[in-house]
């Protein structure tokens, strides 16, 4: 950068609308603190460092960039009179990281009133108290009321997956309360049973090898086949008519579950060799009772272990126990979320994962991405259903040269191309009065772009529209909270994709 310092005008800084307000001693101060500055084209600031200057354009043209993943994305290119960046908010002093919030290059020979952060912000409060009390409740005012609005949508989220939650537990919940109330039953006939076989005339070496066979046959319930509609209806009918055969009554409601814990005729065979034929008829229904007492232990056994599941879904979800920023494996926070979603989601909503499990761990905060996959996966839901109800929601991952790409694509009615670029800003939103805060995809857009540095971009055509998260493969070297909004300046608009693939994908 080639920079050039000539003495100050104070007609021709006069003459810029940002000053042209000031009297003559005013304007003398300015010369007097300040300095004109050409540079050729060029770098003038780079995102990141220190603010130590104020910027006002007298002659050139400039472009202000903002950093973007691993790529510098054009803010905005003007060559008029007086435009200014750099050190805007220096009157806000230590309350705010004075660093510069974007990049800024001159495409030609361009000359700068160049004023010193510390000068700006002593004549912002000197000559304009008022103006700077309000313009720092403005921005403080600003900041808490967009933390507030961020909690309280996060707050609805957790209402919305708190809900979906307790829908999931209640369901393995009450099956394992019936399954436990089921079992205290068949114990207590067990228990009757085995009372009456005590008393009957079964010598010691019969009530041995009904033990034995109880043991043999609990084994044969833990290993059961998984048999077909097909294969289980012709073995419930041979084993009823086998036990028709032998004499054992209600044999047609003792086959089903036999041929659900893995049980045949050959093992029916095997038991009736082993005991007596008078004992046989109280060994099968004890022996009846001990598989039906393990099958509903089997399914308490599931029953908490999908709890267990669940539990372990919403803690990954949530990153309770974990640090705030680390490598984080994505397809796990995309299978938390998704499995936290599955309420809302709803049986009509088809969900494709198609994942490129060799991508590696990426750094990022977990919770936070969390929040990204569960604003976009609302909405696509959302967008499903204003078209009926039933769809298709793929979740797909790929690597993009040095990023990691997360991609949510549905089948609804798509995001019409005369609103597409204002769907990040804050509180905008398509969704009926008390449905949508309008700030699911401005708080996305911040998290992935300001904390984690990387892109969030949106393509749209009916039937197929396509939310696309580029995340960085390694940490950037700068901080990763990202910088403040740049003052006065427009935020990058997100630039369409226009390309696409498609692989092999797993339906759940």
């Amino acid at each position: 950068m080639n920079a050039q310092v000539t003495p100050c005008d104070p007609q021709e800084i006069g003459s810029l609308f940002l000053f042209e307000k000031l009297s003559p001693e005013q304007l003398g101060r300015l010369c007097a603190e300040g300095r004109e500055q050409r540079f050729d084209p060029g770098p003038v600031y780079t995102e990141g460092e220190p603010a130590t200057c104020f910027y006002v354009m007298i002659e050139g043209t400039v472009v202000l960039y903002r950093r973007v993943g691993g790529d510098d994305v054009e803010v905005s290119r003007t060559s008029q009179r007086g435009v200014y960046a750099g050190a805007m908010q220096a009157y806000l002093g230590d309350r705010v990281p004075q660093t510069y919030v974007n990049s800024m290059r001159v495409t030609e020979p361009t000359r700068f009133f160049v004023l010193p952060a510390q000068s700006f912000a002593d004549v912002m409060r000197e000559w304009f108290p008022m103006a700077a009390h309000l313009l720092e409740g403005l921005f403080f005012g600003s900041q808490n009321t967009q933390r507030a609005v961020g909690q309280r949508e996060r707050l609805l989220a957790l209402g919305s997956l708190s809900a979906g939650l307790t829908h999931e537990l209640n369901n393995p919940a009450a099956a394992a309360v019936r399954a436990t109330e089921a079992l205290r039953e068949r114990v207590g006939k067990m228990r009757h049973k085995l009372a009456h076989i005590a008393k009957g005339p079964y010598s010691r070496e019969a009530l041995g090898e009904l033990i034995e066979i109880q043991e043999r046959t609990a084994e044969r319930v833990a290993k059961a086949p998984v048999l077909s509609p097909l294969e289980a209806s012709d073995r419930e009918d041979a084993l009823a008519d086998w036990l028709e055969d032998h004499g054992i009554p209600e044999g047609w409601r003792i086959a089903p579950t036999f041929v659900q814990a893995g049980l045949d005729t050959d093992w029916l065979e095997q038991v009736a060799a082993t005991v007596a034929e008078d004992v046989l008829p109280g060994a099968v229904g004890w022996l009846n009772y001990t598989v039906e007492t393990e099958l509903l232990m089997d399914e308490i056994g599931d029953a908490t272990a999908r709890i267990s599941h669940l539990v372990d879904a919403a803690k990954q979800y949530a990153q309770l126990d974990r640090a705030p920023h680390r490598d984080v494996d994505i397809h796990g926070l995309l299978d938390s979320t998704l499995l936290m979603l599955s309420g809302k989601i709803g049986p009509g909503v088809r969900v494709v994962k198609d994942y490129d499990r060799s991508l590696p761990d990426v750094p990022a905060y977990p919770a936070e991405l969390n929040q990204v996959w569960t604003n976009l996966i609302d909405n696509a839901v959302a967008a499903i259903g204003s078209t009926g109800g039933d769809g298709t929601l793929t979740v797909r991952t790929a690597r993009e040269g040095d990023r990691l790409l997360v991609e949510f694509r549905d089948t609804g009615p798509g995001v019409p191309e005369a609103i597409r670029n204002r769907i990040f800003d804050p509180f905008f939103t398509t969704k009926p009065v008390g449905e949508g805060t309008g700030l699911g995809l401005d708080i996305s857009w911040r998290i992935v772009v300001d904390k984690h540095h990387g892109s969030l971009l949106v393509e749209s055509v009916p039937g197929d529209t396509r939310f696309q998260v580029l995340l960085p493969l390694t940490a950037p070297d700068t901080g990763a909270d990202g910088g403040a909004e740049p003052g006065a300046q427009a935020e990058p608009e997100p630039e369409p994709v226009t390309e696409t693939k498609t692989d092999a994908a797993e339906e759940t």
